[in-house]
């Protein structure tokens, strides 16, 4: 299928770290970017805010799937489609040909910088058409970790992780599923880039042997390492021992449960905004942190 629309431009952008609003040509619609939470160091006041109010009227539509408080502000607003994680599990599946057409005109799609983030901008891209059958359960599986997504997907999902500043390849994965998903070179490309993974779980395999166990917490700590690892890969291995997984280094602390646990560690940690089963704040709050946790 081509396109049924121009290729657009694209930026990206995390809760933390957004592009300038007027460095944004047109009219913009932001995809699976979360409102910045308290937690990360950056906050909806500081962060999304300027943002949106930076847009203005330019602001064709939001569209997002993680919890916030600061969802209710805009909820008489039909630019804003806000779901939470329990309602929506990946972004793609939000994306529909009604919000397309009902959001009109779109010069930049600003999107999240994982799988679920570019597949929702391809999406978008083919007037909320799915890149390929079943991609929409691919970014949902992928994006909760449940589940077993298509070996397609998962090329993908691991080029992104092993290459995480790759510009160049994020924008060459969308144009890969805006256009259908049948490149074969390019998916050659995704498979080169996915080996760059590799190395990155090993290190955290490696990492996995110091977790502690401390009441329902599984304790890492990762400060002294010999190279790269993956976060989310260390994490999940600690919630094969433990419901709750902790990892520290020398720059941050990260906690996450199963998306399907029922914990919310928002609540646990006393935190406003972001996802409730995975949080990540400061090194220096590792103490408190073990505390609320009851895992000294």
């Amino acid at each position: 299928m081509v396109p049924p629309m121009p290729f657009p431009h694209i930026a990206y952008g995390t809760p933390r770290k957004l592009p300038k609003a007027k460095n944004l040509p047109g009219r913009v619609v932001v995809l699976d970017v979360a409102f910045a939470s308290k937690a990360g160091g950056a906050s909806f006041e500081k962060t999304t805010l300027p943002f949106i109010e930076g847009l203005g009227n330019r602001l064709a539509m939001w569209i997002d799937h993680h919890d916030h408080e600061r969802h209710a502000d805009y909820a008489d607003d039909p630019r804003f489609v806000l779901h939470t994680k329990a309602e929506h599990g990946a972004c793609p599946e939000i994306v529909t040909p009604e919000l397309v057409a009902r959001a009109g005109r779109v010069d930049t799609i600003c999107c999240h910088v994982d799988f679920d983030g570019l597949c929702s901008a391809a999406k978008w891209i083919r007037g909320g058409e799915e890149p390929y059958p079943g991609a929409d359960a691919d970014a949902h599986a992928i994006d909760t970790r449940l589940g077993t997504p298509s070996d397609r997907a998962m090329v993908m999902d691991r080029a992104l992780r092993g290459n995480p500043r790759d510009d160049a390849m994020k924008g060459m994965m969308i144009r890969y599923l805006a256009e259908g998903a049948t490149d074969l070179a390019m998916l050659r490309e995704f498979k080169d880039a996915a080996q760059e993974l590799l190395a990155k779980e090993n290190e955290a395999k490696r990492l996995a042997t110091r977790y502690e166990i401390r009441g329902k917490v599984a304790v890492c700590d990762a400060r002294i390492r010999e190279g790269f690892y993956d976060k989310t890969h260390l994490l999940l291995l600690g919630q094969e021992i433990a419901p709750i997984s902790l990892v520290h280094d020398e720059s941050t602390v990260t906690v996450a449960a199963r998306f399907d646990s029922g914990i919310d560690l928002l609540s646990i940690l006393g935190l406003e905004g972001g996802m409730p089963t995975r949080v990540s704040v400061a090194a220096k709050k590792l103490g408190e942190v073990l505390d609320a946790l009851d895992a000294r």
